[in-house]
């Protein structure tokens, strides 16, 4: 505020000499200034100026004393005032201080209090827990104990009962076993003679010609030649030229030892051991097809051909594989059959006679039509006469009613009605209703026979 007071001087200061050099400049004549004036007040100026300066610098030194020593008191000031405070806090914060120990030191004690009562609470809670659960470890475990034991004597008990059941039936499969080696055994020794396979193929053979043809179609043993002693085992019934019949020679074979040896080859995986072993089974049934042809087969008594039945589809398999179906027909015309061919062969054979047995009974089917057809002729000409008959009655009846009735109507329309009861008495007729319904009924029937 000084310094801005001592500026403000020095300004008015400044204005007050340009007013004065202003004034000075207006009183003189001439309007100007020479230039020992402008020295003279330059000088002036200089001097007021170093004198406002000295004043200034003076007054400057002063404030700066004034404010050193101001400054300087009221650090002092300061200094007790914080010092004063600094001991009135001092002793604040020890009275605090010790106010707040003491209040921690009973909240300590409480805190302590209430945490002993809470353990032994805990301790208490705990105890009677555990007590608790330890009694009820113990029933769960007499309980799981009891079902453990029930449950592992019950499965226990399962298991032997099921072990005993699959041992019975390991002992049942092995007596089951032990009965189909000894069947296999007796079927291998049967299939090891030539004339026990021999049988079973004629067994089979013939139970399936059984199964199919009637008795009368077939025969067994059979000399399909005439004077020959060669009997062939089974043999159809064919139907022949001139209503006669023919034969059908069929003959089974069972080449087991060259099929077995075949099997075996297979078994073996030796390619030359089964070209081998296919060869023997071609030659045996070629010999086989060429008794057939020679021993059974002899047209017009046979067909042209003969069957060789084998037992086996393995065989039958073999057969058709090495193609000698073809070969055996062509060369010794003698087809070869397994079970399931001669069965469809034997049912086309039925249908066969089935269809030659309409074909025969057909003539006497076209006379009966025709004998019927004749005495439906007769029965026509009986009705149309019938018919004209009832016609011309039929006319008869409606000249009756119709003329006659009204004429008579003409004559008796003078004549007064009576009553039925007196009508009846009269006439001695028991109803007079029955008349017209016996007119009427005669009606009807003679027009349903018109119609006919």
């Amino acid at each position: 505020m000084e310094f801005l007071a001592m500026l403000y001087t020095v300004l008015l200061v400044a204005i007050c000499l340009m007013m004065a050099l202003l004034l000075f400049r207006s009183g003189r004549p001439t309007g100007g200034l020479d230039e020992a004036d402008c020295e003279e007040l330059k000088d002036w100026l200089e001097e007021q100026l170093a004198a406002q300066a000295r004043e200034f610098n003076a007054r400057q030194d002063a404030i700066a004393q004034q404010n050193y020593a101001a400054i300087r008191s009221v650090s002092e000031t300061l200094q007790t005032a914080v010092q004063g405070m600094s001991t009135t806090l001092g002793q604040g914060q020890d009275s605090q201080q010790r106010i707040l120990e003491r209040r921690l030191q009973s909240l300590e004690q409480a805190n302590n209090q209430q945490m002993e009562q809470l353990r032994r609470a805990m301790v208490e809670s705990m105890t009677a827990l555990q007590a608790e659960n330890t009694r009820k470890l113990d029933e769960i475990r007499h309980t799981v104990d009891e079902q453990l034991q029930d449950a592992l004597q019950k499965r226990v008990t399962e298991s032997f009962k099921a072990v005993n059941q699959q041992l019975e039936q390991v002992y049942k499969g092995l007596g089951e076993m032990q009965s189909l080696a000894a069947d296999v055994g007796g079927l291998k020794q049967v299939l090891s003679g030539v004339k026990t396979r021999g049988i079973l193929g004629e067994i089979q053979l013939g139970a399936i010609l059984e199964e199919i043809l009637a008795p009368e179609q077939y025969d067994t043993n059979v000399a399909t030649i005439p004077g020959s002693t060669q009997r062939v085992e089974y043999a159809i019934r064919m139907p022949g030229a001139d209503g006669g019949s023919v034969w059908l020679p069929i003959d089974s074979k069972f080449p087991g030892d060259t099929y077995a040896h075949l099997q075996d080859a297979y078994v073996s995986g030796d390619a030359q051991a089964v070209e081998d072993a296919r060869h023997a089974l071609e030659l045996v049934l070629r010999s086989e097809a060429r008794d057939i042809r020679e021993k059974y087969v002899e047209p017009p008594y046979t067909t042209a051909f003969g069957i060789l039945f084998l037992p086996f589809e393995g065989l039958y398999a073999e057969v058709v594989n090495a193609g000698l179906l073809e070969v055996l027909q062509r060369d010794y015309q003698v087809n070869v059959a397994g079970p399931s061919t001669m069965a469809a062969l034997l049912n086309s054979l039925q249908m066969g006679f089935k269809t030659l047995a309409i074909q025969k009974r057909s003539g006497e089917v076209w006379q009966l039509l025709g004998a019927v057809k004749t005495e439906f002729d007769k029965f026509g000409q009986g009705l149309a006469k019938m018919q004209q008959r009832l016609r011309q009655t039929d006319e008869e009846l409606d000249q009756l009613i119709g003329v006659r009735s009204r004429a008579i109507s003409r004559k008796l329309r003078s004549v007064q009605s009576l009553d039925e009861a007196s009508a009846s008495a009269l006439l001695e007729i028991d109803d007079m209703n029955e008349l017209p319904k016996a007119l009427s009924e005669t009606s009807e029937t003679s027009g349903k026979v018109g119609e006919y």
